[in-house]
């Protein structure tokens, strides 16, 4: 298991209090339900029909109990502003998101992504040469994306209920990530 290029890896980026005030937020918010797993929104709305943010979509500012991790996150060297668009992905066993490379014309060129409650295996691939690479997001980790792994390489959480973690077949906990972007408009 490795990392493309222009990916980084934090392991234990927040602390296991800090997390679990995250889930208790979270937990306590509405949830959206349009897709196969359950989503928030905070700042900005994004429009995965027609895969774009526009102007009418802003929400407002970062609610408090996410402004203090978007700040962490502006301090990481790829980032040059502080995000102010996050989703909220739930993924429960057997859930995952297909391959994809975050909107290019709509998120800034680095994007974070912290994982709370179980871990999960993310799976990249090079759009031109297919080249693929796996990596397993623990629980507290902070996983940036910039250069070639934002922009060439695709990445995705397999749709399953287990993942091979240590050569052994681990069953898949409720996971929860937040993605932390900044809108280009």
């Amino acid at each position: 298991m490795h990392l493309p290029p222009g990916a980084r890896f934090v392991p234990k980026f927040a602390d296991p209090t800090r997390g679990s005030r995250l889930l208790d937020e979270i937990d306590t918010a509405e949830w959206r339900a349009d897709l196969k797993r359950r989503v928030q929104h905070y700042g900005w709305r994004y429009d995965y029909t027609a895969r774009r943010v526009t102007a009418d979509m802003r929400i407002g500012p970062l609610p408090d109990w996410l402004a203090g991790v978007a700040d962490s996150i502006a301090e990481q060297p790829e980032f040059d502003r502080r995000p102010d668009q996050v989703i909220v992905n739930e993924y429960l066993p057997g859930q995952g998101i297909s391959a994809h490379v975050d909107c290019e014309p709509c998120f800034g060129s680095a994007i974070a992504s912290l994982s709370l409650g179980g871990p999960a295996e993310m799976v990249f691939r090079h759009q031109s040469t297919g080249e693929r690479s796996s990596f397993l997001l623990e629980p507290l980790s902070l996983l940036i994306l910039s250069g070639a792994a934002r922009h060439d390489w695709t990445h995705e959480i397999p749709a399953r209920k287990s993942d091979r973690i240590a050569g052994a077949p681990q069953s898949r906990r409720r996971r929860v990530s937040l993605t932390f972007r900044t809108v280009l408009i």
